[in-house]
């Protein structure tokens, strides 16, 4: 398969790690499109398809939560992968993210840009996504 034909929508609000991962990914030899909050978010989803969202939670305005519930109400038999990352860690938060159909679910905090980019490329060409580490106390 060809990664350069893969496309992502990346919907983050914070500038620098939006430019990061968009960085990141871009150099991995994808097509990242992104956006800046939750109701560009979903107008970026309505206009054109994505092989996958990397979503952030954690949004102003619609949250990333709405903005998937949005969108797979609309296309509830979208192939599109979704991975949401974000800081929050509540149960019940991550419980109702893969209810409305996230295929993993990273905490920003414990994983870098590259093993961001590398949960990507396991999500849209096989292989197994890994549990994010533990947090070590230090």
């Amino acid at each position: 398969m060809n990664p350069t034909a893969k496309k992502i929508l990346l919907v983050e609000d914070e500038d620098f790690i939006r430019d990061l991962y968009t960085r990141q990914l871009t150099k991995a030899g994808f097509s990242v499109k992104s956006a800046v909050d939750g109701q560009s978010g979903l107008t970026s989803l309505k206009s054109e398809p994505f092989d996958l969202l990397l979503l952030d939670i954690m949004l102003p305005g619609m949250n990333g939560l709405q903005v998937l519930r949005e969108f797979k109400t609309q296309n509830p038999n979208s192939p599109m992968i979704t991975i949401l990352l974000t800081n929050l860690g509540q149960e019940a938060v991550i419980k109702e993210g893969f209810e409305l159909g996230a295929q993993a679910y990273l905490i920003k905090a414990s994983y870098t840009p590259d093993q961001v980019v590398n949960e990507v490329k396991n999500a849209l060409f096989g292989g197994q996504f890994t549990p994010a580490p533990s947090p070590t106390a230090t």
